[in-house]
């Protein structure tokens, strides 16, 4: 152990003395820089494989972002870039004032309107417009019982069963029933 120790010592001890002889003989030889021209191109290239991998490094996101189907169609809006002023991932629950969001069903039901085909979703189910959650709810499954293509190989049941399960799906939504009841009582 003791001999470890020493060797230690001798050391420090020697890294010292070649420390505080290296300054005395810096002062006296004072010598200058000089960097040569393939020094200097290789200086040059390591600064921009530097930048480079930092530029790489920030924009990875971007270089590895996932295509969606909108960038493979040539759409309109990527003219004008209202798509991305519209659909970012950040503005979702943000809506300007005076704006009001126009959503699949809405388009839905003003088409339905202007083709007069907006079917009474109420007489579908036969159910009152007043009926509660509850009532629909049970209506539809008594209906979607009696009349399910499991039982009744007919193929009006399965247009039946289509009608009966998208009256459902607009009526036992609240939004979509609200929006429904607006455009129904519009005709």
């Amino acid at each position: 152990m003791k001999k470890v120790i020493f060797l230690i010592f001798g050391i420090i001890l020697f890294g010292t003395m070649q420390f505080v002889l290296a300054q005395s003989t810096e002062k006296e030889l004072q010598m200058e820089l000089v960097v040569s021209d393939e020094e200097k191109i290789i200086l040059f290239a390591g600064f921009a494989i530097a930048v480079i991998a930092v530029f790489l490094f920030l924009a990875r996101d971007i270089i590895l972002r996932k295509k969606t189907k909108y960038d493979s169609e040539q759409l309109e809006s990527k003219k004008d870039k209202t798509y991305e002023k519209y659909h970012s991932d950040w503005s979702d629950d943000y809506e300007e004032l005076g704006k009001r969001k126009n959503t699949k069903e809405d388009k839905e039901f003003r088409e339905a309107i202007e083709n007069s085909t907006l079917p009474d979703y109420y007489k579908v189910l036969e159910v009152s417009q007043d009926a509660t959650q509850e009532e629909i709810k049970s209506q539809y499954r008594k209906l979607a019982k009696k009349l399910h293509p499991d039982k009744t190989k007919n193929k009006e049941t399965e247009e039946m069963m289509r009608e009966i399960n998208k009256a459902y799906e607009i009526l036992s939504d609240s939004e979509l029933r609200e929006k429904y009841n607006k455009y129904f009582s519009a005709t």
